[in-house]
């Protein structure tokens, strides 16, 4: 009976066939998506063989992805150095901003023997990214769209009262003006109590003319349950930075051509070769949904590939939607995501 309580519930999951700008109306909207598409080094049939290419080969992809996310929905985008380089200004037109940058160290062990030092002229490169991004939370009024910081303070100004009674809403001494108010580089988002104090207040004691004030849809004020539902999440776990060293796949985990867990071959690997070059360590997928979503979550992997997203999305209670357009990589990923079994709840 213990046992049965320290397990998880498996998410659901599916695995689209084709191309996921056909698959994303069909989705529930995204909490996290993961992204592990085209890298300009023409490793894939469709990935442009240089990185100028990403830019047009993404947009469509990041238009619907802006349209379908909530105001609280995350983006994790692998890449290499470059290619992030080259989305990244997409990202940012489409209302994405960025939060950091993850690198993966894959160790010396990824070049050993490899590297001619006569003719490489430049450092080895063992390295990929996963730049993290959210949703840019902005509101719009009479003068346009206006970011959360700069709504909360023009939203008090609106009522007509004076910055320091925030502090007499909040019940703190000075601290309420200090960081909800700000407009400097010290702004913090509000939880979702004080800003609930905020509302009432200004809803209150502020001019009726202008009421309500804090509201999202024109007739009611915004509530605590409401807010708190416009941030991204983010579960802390100390001792993990954004630095992530691991060698690059090897052993069970890995797929192979020569029939390593049933896989077929695909591009015609070499008996020992990987079936699928860009595979991820799923213990990388783990990090990013524990972080960053919550048990009964949506993911998206719009670029499945073996789908490691959706299993670790699925192994820890979350629902994984991915698509993929390579039928051999589709039937693996299936394979996996049947076979799997919950990871068990933390002690």
């Amino acid at each position: 009976m213990e046992l049965a309580k320290a397990a998880r519930c498996l998410g659901e999951w599916s695995v689209f066939r084709g191309d996921a700008l056909d698959a994303y109306s069909r989705w529930p909207a995204p909490d996290a998506i993961i992204s592990d598409g085209a890298y300009g080094v023409g490793g894939f049939p469709g990935d442009p063989r240089t990185a100028e290419g990403l830019a047009g080969w993404y947009e469509p992809h990041v238009e619907l992805w802006s349209r379908f996310a909530r105001p609280s929905s995350t983006l994790w985008f692998w890449n290499t150095e470059v290619g992030w380089a080259t989305v990244h200004p997409v990202l940012i037109r489409y209302g994405w901003e960025y939060v950091q940058t993850i690198v993966w160290d894959k160790g010396i062990g990824h070049i050993a023997g490899n590297v001619n030092g006569d003719t490489i002229r430049q450092f080895p490169v063992v390295t990929e990214m996963c730049a993290f991004y959210r949703r840019r939370l902005e509101f719009p009024t009479p003068t346009g769209m206006m970011s959360a910081k700069a709504w909360l303070r023009y939203e008090w100004q609106r009522a007509g009262l004076p910055l320091h009674a925030a502090n007499r809403a909040c019940g703190v001494a000075n601290a309420a003006t200090r960081k909800y108010l700000t407009q400097d580089w010290m702004w913090y988002f509000p939880p979702p109590d004080m800003m609930q104090r905020l509302v009432d207040y200004a809803n209150e004691h502020g001019s009726l003319q202008g009421a309500p004030y804090y509201s999202l849809d024109g007739t009611h004020p915004v509530t605590a349950a409401e807010w708190a539902t416009l941030r991204d999440k983010w579960n802390h776990t100390h001792g993990i930075t954004n630095v992530w060293a691991e060698p690059p796949l090897h052993g069970r985990e890995r797929y192979k051509g020569n029939g390593v867990r049933s896989a077929p071959r695909v591009y015609s690997p070499g008996r020992n070769a990987a079936v699928h070059l860009n595979q991820k360590p799923l213990e990388f997928m783990r990090r990013i949904i524990t972080a960053a979503t919550r048990s009964g979550d949506t993911i998206w992997e719009p670029f499945g590939g073996l789908c490691s997203g959706v299993v670790a999305a699925v192994e820890l209670g979350r629902n994984g939607y991915a698509a993929e357009l390579v039928d051999r990589f589709a039937d693996l990923a299936t394979e996996r995501l049947r076979s799997l079994e919950p990871l068990p709840l933390p002690a």
